[in-house]
């Protein structure tokens, strides 16, 4: 009996050293979606437009109140121009969700999942993360700053990486003023 309780108090031991060892559990935190913003910005040789598109939902992963990862999906269906008013309006963004720009019939959702997170400043991270956009992946790098329980982050993107040729110098000759630039803005103020 004495050797069952030391071989019982043995593996209680062991079960709280290793407890103390082991990774801490990592917090997901939604994304407010009605309260976050996503705001672009696309340039073109004689100005440029903006207007706003909806996160239709989002996590950001925590560990011990550090950033360690995120993700994202946008609703592409809800792309919106706020710079112009009446028929303007709605023919850049009808013009938006065609498949000119953005295709959103066959690709109603875009994602951004990080693939790695390093501390770079008080508050502040440097994320790598894959960007799909009409079915397209690639790499993105930008920095976020969270602040309690809100997080802003900049990233400019490169159209022309996810066949978005419209009025590209990238991919048509002679557009002279017609240019639109292939690097747009995203800008996200996040609520979690």
């Amino acid at each position: 009996m004495k050797k069952i309780m030391k071989n019982i108090a043995l593996i209680a031991l062991v079960s709280v050293i290793g407890a103390a060892f082991t990774t801490a559990d990592i917090e997901k935190k939604s994304v407010k979606v009605e309260e976050s913003e996503v705001v672009w910005k696309g340039y073109k040789v004689t100005g440029s437009h903006e207007g706003t598109i909806s996160i239709e939902n989002g996590t950001l992963n925590f560990e011990d109140d550090k950033l360690v990862g995120g993700e994202f999906v946008i609703d592409m269906t809800t792309i919106s121009n706020t710079d112009l008013e009446g028929e303007y309006r709605t023919k850049l963004e009808g013009h938006l969700k065609s498949d000119d720009f953005f295709g959103v019939e066959n690709h109603p959702t875009a994602s951004l999942v990080f693939t790695s997170v390093t501390s770079s400043g008080k508050n502040a991270y440097d994320v790598k993360g894959d960007l799909t956009i009409k079915g397209i992946t690639k790499p993105v790098n930008f920095t976020i700053a969270i602040y309690g329980s809100q997080a802003n982050a900049t990233l400019k993107i490169d159209r022309s990486e996810y066949n978005v040729r419209y009025g590209s110098a990238s991919f048509f000759d002679g557009l002279k003023d017609k240019v639109i630039y292939d690097e747009f803005d995203l800008v996200a103020d996040l609520k979690f």
